[in-house]
Parts: C-alpha cells; sequence; structure tokens
C-alpha cells in the first residue's frame, strides 16, 4: 500500500473528495500495520488527526465551486447621472453580500432597452431587471397611477415610502409577471418654463413637454401637453418645438435643462413620478432563497437610500438652475387654489375609471391622502 501511495501521479484522475479520503484511508493503514506500544499509537492518532484537518483545508467545498450567475440590468439615466451610479453601486452591494454568486451588470442610457419598453423587455427577459417609470406606458398600470396623481407630494422620500407601502398593501394584479424589487418616486413636479408663468392665463395654450400624468395636468391647467421622453426634452426646449417642461429640479442639473428654461412655477397640488425596479420573474425565481434573502434586505435599504438622493438630486438641480439666472414664482394662496380646484377632476376621473375595471380605487387613493396627511407636514 506504502508504495501505491508513493507511486508519483497515481492519484491525480481522482476527485478531490476521494483524493483526501485516499490519504486518510493510507495513513491509517500504515500506522495500524507498524503497531508499537500505547504512546505511539497515540502519537499516530494525532499526526492522522493533523492530516485530515490540513486536508479538509485544502480539499475545496463544492459551495466554493460554484459558478457564479451573471444578469443585467436595464435603465434609460445617462451613466454619469447619479441614479445611474445608485444602481451601480446596487449591484456592487449584491456581488458583495453573496460573496460573488451573484454578479449584475448595469446597462444606463437605454442601450439595452428604451425607457417606454424596458417593462415588457424583463417580461421577455430581453433585459433581467429593469429601471423605469410607469407613466411611460400610461394604461398598462391602472391601478398604480394613483401614485402619480396630484395630491400634493412635497418630497421623493415620502414618496418612496408611499410607493412602496402602497405595493405592499395592494399588490396590484397589474404587476404579477414580474417580481417587483422595489419602488421609488421622483421629487415633486414644477413647471418650467421659457417665460415667466404666474397664473392660470400665463399658462394657457403653452406647449409643454409631458409624458402620463404630466400631460392630464398640463391639459387641466390649460396648457397643450407635448409628449416625448426626458432624453428628447434638451433639443425640444432650445429649437422651441416646446415652450416649457413639467417636472422636478432634477434634470435641471441631470439632463442641463437649466441651460434651456428661465422660469420656474411652483405650486402646491404637486404630483411625483412613481418609477420601479423589477426583475425577470423566472430568473428571480430561479435565484437561491439565500440569495434572494439578501436582495430583499438590499432592496429595503436602497427605497431609503434612494428616496433621500432623489431629494438631494433636485436640490442640487434647483441651485444649477438659479446659478443659471432661473427665476422661482412660488403660487399665492389664491392661485394654488385655483389650480389645485382645476387639478381635483383628475382625480375623481380615476376612482371611476378604476370602478369600470373593478379595481378599488377609491381604496388607493383614500390610502395614498391619508399616507400623505399623517407623513407630512
Amino acid at each position: 500500500m506504502s508504495r501505491i501511495w508513493r507511486r508519483p501521479g497515481w492519484n491525480m484522475l481522482l476527485p478531490p473528495a476521494v483524493k483526501c479520503k485516499s490519504r486518510i484511508s493510507v495513513l491509517a493503514s500504515e500506522q495500524k500495520n507498524h503497531g508499537g506500544d500505547g504512546m505511539k499509537r497515540m502519537f499516530c492518532l494525532v499526526a492522522v488527526a493533523a492530516v485530515v484537518s490540513l486536508l479538509g483545508l485544502a480539499c475545496p467545498p463544492i459551495d466554493a465551486q460554484e459558478k457564479a450567475i451573471t444578469l443585467n440590468l436595464s435603465n434609460f439615466f445617462p451613466p454619469e447621472n447619479r441614479i445611474s451610479v445608485a444602481m451601480d453601486q446596487w449591484c456592487k452591494e449584491v456581488e458583495k453580500r453573496t460573496n460573488g454568486r451573484l454578479k449584475v451588470t448595469q446597462f444606463p442610457g437605454g442601450t439595452l432597452t428604451p425607457p417606454a419598453q424596458t417593462y415588457v423587455g424583463v417580461v421577455k427577459g430581453v433585459a433581467d431587471l429593469g429601471l423605469s417609470f410607469f407613466s411611460y406606458t400610461m394604461g398598462r398600470f391602472p391601478l398604480t397611477e394613483v401614485l402619480d396623481l396630484p395630491l400634493g407630494y412635497k418630497s421623493g422620500y415620502v414618496g418612496a415610502k408611499l410607493a412602496n407601502e402602497y405595493y405592499k398593501k395592494f399588490r396590484p394584479k397589474e404587476l404579477d409577471e414580474v417580481r417587483v424589487l422595489f419602488l421609488t418616486t421622483s421629487p415633486p413636479h414644477m413647471l418650467f418654463a421659457k417665460r415667466p408663468v404666474k397664473n392660470l392665463e400665463d399658462l394657457k395654450g403653452l406647449k409643454i413637454r409631458s409624458t402620463g400624468t404630466s400631460a392630464k395636468v398640463v391639459q387641466a391647467l390649460g396648457g397643450a401637453p407635448v409628449a416625448m421622453p426626458m432624453s428628447e426634452a434638451y433639443d425640444a426646449l432650445s429649437k422651441g418645438v416646446v415652450q416649457g417642461i413639467i417636472g422636478p429640479y432634477e434634470p435641471m442639473k441631470g439632463f442641463k435643462l437649466a441651460e434651456v428654461v428661465s422660469d420656474s412655477t411652483e405650486y402646491g397640488t404637486a404630483y411625483v413620478n412613481a418609477n420601479y425596479i423589477i426583475m425577470n420573474k423566472d430568473k428571480w425565481n430561479g435565484l437561491p432563497a439565500d440569495i434572494q434573502k439578501i436582495i430583499e434586505k438590499i432592496n429595503e435599504e436602497w427605497i431609503e437610500k434612494m428616496g433621500k438622493l432623489w431629494d438631494e438630486l433636485d436640490k442640487e438641480g434647483k441651485e444649477v438652475f438659479l446659478q443659471k439666472g432661473g427665476k422661482v414664482v412660488v403660487l399665492s394662496k389664491e392661485e394654488n387654489a385655483r389650480w389645485a380646484e382645476r387639478l381635483r377632476p383628475i382625480m375623481d376621473d380615476y376612482v371611476k375609471d378604476m370602478k369600470s375595471k373593478g379595481l378599488p380605487g377609491d381604496e388607493t387613493l383614500k390610502f395614498c391622502m391619508d399616507y400623505l396627511k399623517s407623513h407630512q407636514k
């Protein structure tokens, strides 16, 4: 036996587990054959135990040989935008906490899927994960449109917290095709234009870039909504295709819109745009249970991070807007009341539309309004 053990390369063809067992068996066999007094036997047993311990370290566990799972994430924000940077950090955190077992690569700038096709792209597996706004596909998520109504939001942080509480409570079937990781919202949307807008009369007939709920808001206030992605807004404003845009301050810096608008109007019944971070359902179900739990924990943290980040970006955007010479109009109490009166039918129409579809629109609207009332000062 000892000859076979010393023969060069005899065990090279054996798998690691067999090699370990073979070496231990040989050592044990030699110890038995040599015999001797109790002291010698004890010495041999100690030696064997030491060798077994060392071989245990040398024989890699099966988990260490597990092949890493690789996924991609589609995001329409530019690579340098801090939303993209934050999602890069999310990807790195997933890889770190799973010890490299799951690696997610982000594709920003809409290179994997356009923003309006991100949801379908994730459902069909074109992208494994995706980030986009619900408002880019109006009608596809009817119940969830409640989050975008002009409810008087004051921050993106409160919007993000509300959005996730809404999802936990109502679990809308319209999102059953995917695994929802978490939701966030933009900061409150204000009106920006190439001239001052101090009242409804100034807004009448003004061409405003708007999509989804913002189009309804613009129309209700007497403006002329023009649909287009945010990525096209700069050129449209600079060329005069539109005279204004409704949105948060964030794109004043993030999309450099402070260069092409000069005035903003802040009003009290502001809305936000809710956005989703979703995952292909089959890809999610294929992940080990422990990795799923790790991702869920990270998502809870990122709801907080992203909510606060949106507000930081909004503050930075406003600073850039003012540095570029932008002027801010804050509506008077009386004018705010006029705007609120014009926007109220949007909520009424939502409830009626949901009722016709057999959906609890009255419940979701009440839930959101009550949440904001108790969580905003």
